[in-house]
């Protein structure tokens, strides 16, 4: 059914409750998008790049919603050395850490959208391929695609799909993680 027509028979069972005296509820949406609230007070040099990463995440799946600063369910750090990477406490929820020596060498806004990546559910492919979002630093420094492929991006709908709650996306083998060494050790300069 088009969503025109449903529209068009919610409004004639509604026009009909009424007239019958029956209060009749709007239904909710087949597929309610799941909103994950990120918070970059830690992160000010990365502000930009984190909002350009959720949009990009907004824009490649079919119901999730990255919002900025309306809650934590993401918080997203700078930090200094040690490498960049992501902890995920459970699906749509955890800390992402960006070094700041590595986004000097590696594109940042593929650093942040790879590293929220994890935090959707998605774990490291080290296969070299610039295309895959998920191959991280093993696609070299020359690689800033900060998209993640259709696979990629599927993927992610299809573990946020329907309206679950926070309690049971952490139960479906998402949960727990810690996502280390995505990208090599930062290089040192050439003598």
């Amino acid at each position: 059914m088009t969503s025109r027509t449903s529209r068009l028979a919610v409004a004639v069972v509604a026009t009909a409750g009424a007239t019958l005296s029956v209060t009749v509820a709007n239904p909710s949406p087949a597929s309610a998008a799941a909103t994950i609230c990120y918070n970059t007070s830690q992160a000010p040099s990365y502000v930009n790049i984190a909002n350009q990463a959720a949009s990009i995440w907004n824009n490649a799946t079919s119901n999730l919603t990255l919002a900025a600063n309306c809650g934590s369910n993401l918080r997203i750090y700078q930090i200094t050395g040690g490498g960049s990477y992501a902890v995920r406490t459970s699906l749509g929820n955890g800390r992402v850490y960006i070094d700041t020596q590595q986004a000097q060498q590696y594109s940042p806004l593929r650093i942040m959208t790879h590293e929220i990546g994890h935090i959707l559910g998605l774990p490291d492919n080290y296969n070299g391929n610039c295309a895959i979002l998920m191959s991280g630093g093993s696609a070299g420094t020359s690689c800033t695609n900060p998209y993640p492929s259709s696979t990629e991006a599927n993927r992610v709908s299809s573990l946020f799909a329907g309206s679950r709650s926070g309690a049971a996306r952490s139960t479906d083998g998402t949960g727990s993680a810690i996502f280390h060494d995505s990208w090599p050790a930062a290089l040192s300069p050439v003598s």
